[in-house]
């Protein structure tokens, strides 16, 4: 990534967006676009062209995992995601709401937003809430940063976070990774 990177969201900063949206005038929306960044990694552009297709069951329940489409993806690189509890609550409550199919992200006119909506979606977001450095990539970078930290937990590796991000090499995961000097020092340490 060329130039300066998006910031990376602490647990405060995503509860402060949480609340923000839910203050808003489309909250289970608005909750949702912040949720399919930070606990999904999904880019802008996804999250604008997301249909209940990829994230819903044959049953129509939402399913445990959304499935992007190569078509909406980024370079074609279409992926499943397992979808995070809180997301899945997210998403169950704005099912109710709306009608099984189409967009899950909707417009005042109830069509689909556009990818630079929902970036100034965020940029509006960010600057309410006094965010520095934060853009619509910061929940994405939020997700693959926290994700690379906490896949060996999960028994995996740092080819699982590239999967999930749908990037073309592991170089490209890495550099959305955010360093921990905390974690350094303890790692030196054990060495």
């Amino acid at each position: 990534m060329a130039g300066k990177q998006a910031k990376i969201l602490s647990d405060n900063q995503i509860r402060s967006l949480l609340i923000y949206a839910k203050r808003t005038r489309y909250p289970e929306r608005n909750a949702i676009i912040v949720l399919l960044s930070v606990k999904a990694g999904m880019r802008a552009g996804e999250i604008a062209k997301l249909t209940w297709e990829m994230v819903l069951d044959p049953q129509g329940n939402v399913a445990d995992v959304i499935t992007i489409h190569d078509k909406i993806a980024k370079m074609g690189s279409g992926r499943r995601i397992p979808i995070h509890h809180q997301l899945r609550d997210a998403l169950r409550k704005l099912l109710v709401r709306n009608e099984p199919s189409g967009p899950v992200v909707r417009s005042e006119r109830n069509q689909a937003m556009t990818p630079l909506s929902i970036v100034n979606w965020f940029a509006k977001t960010y600057r309410a809430l006094g965010l520095e450095g934060c853009s619509s990539h910061s929940g994405r970078r939020t997700f693959i940063t926290r994700a690379a930290r906490a896949v060996h937990r999960a028994g995996g590796s740092l080819r699982d976070v590239q999967l999930l991000a749908g990037h073309s090499s592991i170089e490209v995961t890495q550099r959305y990774i955010d360093g921990d000097t905390d974690a350094q020092r303890r790692l030196v340490s054990l060495i």
